[in-house]
């Protein structure tokens, strides 16, 4: 399969603020300048737009026939565990063919802890702000 046949959906809660969807595009940003090209959608779980179904739907019509689901989540809880599945098991009703391959929530990979633990170990060393500033 070639990269054109693939798709990639970064699949996040979603908020009434549109501003919390700043990280979702920077990553997006970061994953198309290191694999450009590549199809990629957003999508949500509420609140925002679109939703796990449309952003697939938009995937197929480019010619995906396989999509890699990165849930953009700390850790797996019931959105990743019982609610991802549920609009998963709904899109293929509808794309019977459609390979999908879900990868664990992202904020629980062994690479992106040794980040955070990195961010925390590296705020500990920075100076020291007064609290009201």
């Amino acid at each position: 399969m070639s990269s054109r046949d693939q798709g990639l959906v970064l699949f996040g809660h979603g908020a009434r603020d549109p501003r919390w969807a700043d990280t979702m595009k920077a990553l997006a940003e970061r994953i198309g300048a290191l694999n450009p090209g590549v199809p990629l959608q957003l999508a949500y779980l509420e609140f925002m737009s679109p939703d796990l179904s449309a952003a697939v739907d938009a995937l197929v019509a480019q010619g995906a026939r396989m999509i890699v689901v990165v849930p953009v989540f700390l850790a797996a809880g019931g959105h990743v565990l019982r609610d991802l599945p549920d609009r998963l098991a709904a899109i293929a009703d509808r794309h019977p063919g459609l390979q999908v391959k879900v990868e664990p929530a992202l904020g629980s990979q062994s690479s992106v802890i040794d980040a955070m633990a990195g961010v925390c170990v590296d705020a500990l060393q920075r100076p020291k702000k007064p609290v009201d500033e």
